[in-house]
C-alpha cells in the first residue's frame, strides 16, 4: 500500500515512528514532512498528503498534529478525502469498516506511542465493509458534487 505520512512539528517525533513501522510492514511511504522539530504550520502538511490521496498518487494518508482535529480539517477541503481524527484501536477500526477512511488523523498529545503502533496497524488491517456503508458514502459523494463538481 501507499501511504502518504505528515505531521507537524507537534508530531515530527511520531511520524517518524510510524514511517519506520509501516516500512517494516511493507508498505511503501511518502515522508511528506515535516522535517524537524521547528514550527510549521499544520495545514501546508495537510494539503500535501490530501492532493496525493485526491489524485490517487497515494492509497492513504496519515496527519498527526497536537490533537489530529486541525489536520483532519485541511486535509477535508479536498475532494475525496475522508479523513478524521481517531483516539483508539476502536475508532481506528470503525473509521475503516464503517466510512473507509482514507486518511488516519492522530495526536500528537494525547495518545501514547505504543496505542498509535496498534492503532495504525488495525487501521492499515481493516478492510471497508461495504453493504448499507456503502450507500452512505455515495451521498458523501454527491455532496461533494453539489459543492465542489465532479472529479
Amino acid at each position: 500500500m501507499r501511504i502518504s505520512v505528515a505531521s507537524d512539528h507537534r508530531g515530527f517525533q511520531i511520524k517518524e515512528q510510524i514511517c519506520d513501522l509501516l516500512r517494516m510492514r511493507g508498505h511503501e511511504v511518502d515522508d511528506a514532512g515535516t522535517c524537524g522539530p521547528e514550527s510549521v504550520d499544520y495545514p501546508d502538511f495537510a494539503a500535501i498528503v490530501a492532493k496525493k490521496i485526491s489524485n490517487g498518487s497515494a492509497d492513504r494518508g496519515i496527519l498527526i498534529c497536537g490533537t489530529g482535529i486541525g489536520m483532519a480539517i485541511a486535509a477535508n477541503k479536498f475532494k475525496g478525502v475522508r479523513a478524521a481524527p481517531c483516539t483508539d484501536e476502536v475508532t481506528a477500526e470503525v473509521s475503516r469498516r464503517h466510512n473507509d477512511l482514507n486518511v488516519l488523523c492522530l495526536s500528537a498529545d494525547l495518545i501514547s506511542p505504543r496505542t498509535v503502533e496498534r492503532m495504525i496497524e488495525t487501521w492499515v488491517n481493516t478492510e471497508f465493509e461495504g453493504g448499507r456503508h456503502s450507500r452512505r458514502l455515495e451521498k458523501i459523494r454527491d455532496l461533494e458534487d453539489q459543492n465542489y463538481g465532479p472529479q
